[in-house]
């Protein structure tokens, strides 16, 4: 029998998906391969029953999303984090430390908390066990294909331990900090886009999320330092596709 593969959304744009879709000719050679039980923006069939692999997009931003993320785990053998918001939070979770979920549905919407089913985001990992996770923002269209090939052979999907600036010293593009002065977050940030940004001539923003152990990376932080970017300038950046990282993550004291 074929692998069931259910592919799942949160709340989020929908942009994971959409990369998958956008496989094309891969796609119909994927669909032979597994039985789709579930993918909302590719098709109406919904299957219920055990799942052998879910890839779930979108951070927990509801009670609505807990209720389905719990569900998923509970009916999946291998449950997949896909993009930067179920695995870091992202976008919709860069200000959780600024405001109360309480303070924002009164600013914004004029109302009490408890008035809408919301719940500040957070990522998937925050509720339920997660065996993988194929990160960006979106994901990579090859390093998911990559990443559901290994699955099908038993395998574990791609996972890179080292930043960005690898990629780049490979192909041997010129760093955009030291020859620009440009914020690059190379150092800091997960490779595995093949340093698409850099070899344009841009800085990375940091669509991946940091790699495990950016905040070692001592000596290229210190460029940034030395380029007149202090912490801040560097957390900020950081926290538009990293959600809710705390401000001693890279640790040290703020160069001014």
């Amino acid at each position: 029998m074929k692998p069931k593969l259910g592919i799942f959304s949160l709340t989020g744009c929908g942009g994971d998906q959409l990369q998958i879709l956008n496989m094309e000719d891969q796609l119909l050679e994927l669909v032979s391969r597994f039985d789709i039980v579930d993918f909302q923006e590719g098709s109406s069939r919904k299957v219920e029953g055990d799942i052998d692999i879910a890839f779930v997009e979108g951070t927990v931003s509801t009670e609505h999303d807990l209720k389905k993320l719990k569900e998923i785990r509970a009916r999946s053998n291998i449950l997949i984090a896909l993009g930067n918001c179920a695995i870091e939070g992202c976008i919709q979770a860069m200000r959780n430390g600024e405001t109360t979920l309480a303070e924002r549905l009164k600013d914004v919407y004029g109302v009490e908390e408890g008035f809408f089913d919301a719940r500040l985001s957070k990522p998937i990992s925050e509720y339920v066990n997660v065996e993988f996770s194929i990160p960006g923002c979106p994901i990579e269209k090859e390093e998911t294909l990559r990443g559901i090939t290994s699955l099908l052979h038993g395998d574990s999907p791609p996972y890179y331990s080292y930043p960005v600036c690898v990629e780049c010293k490979l192909n041997e593009y010129p760093c955009v900090i030291v020859e620009e002065g440009k914020p690059c977050l190379g150092p800091l940030i997960r490779a595995g886009c093949d340093a698409r940004c850099p070899s344009l001539g841009l800085d990375c923003i940091g669509c991946r999320g940091p790699v495990e152990g950016a905040e070692n990376f001592a000596a290229e932080y210190q460029m940034l330092l030395d380029k007149g970017y202090t912490k801040q300038d560097i957390m900020n950046r950081l926290r538009v596709f990293s959600g809710e990282l705390s401000d001693d993550f890279l640790g040290g004291e703020d160069d001014e």
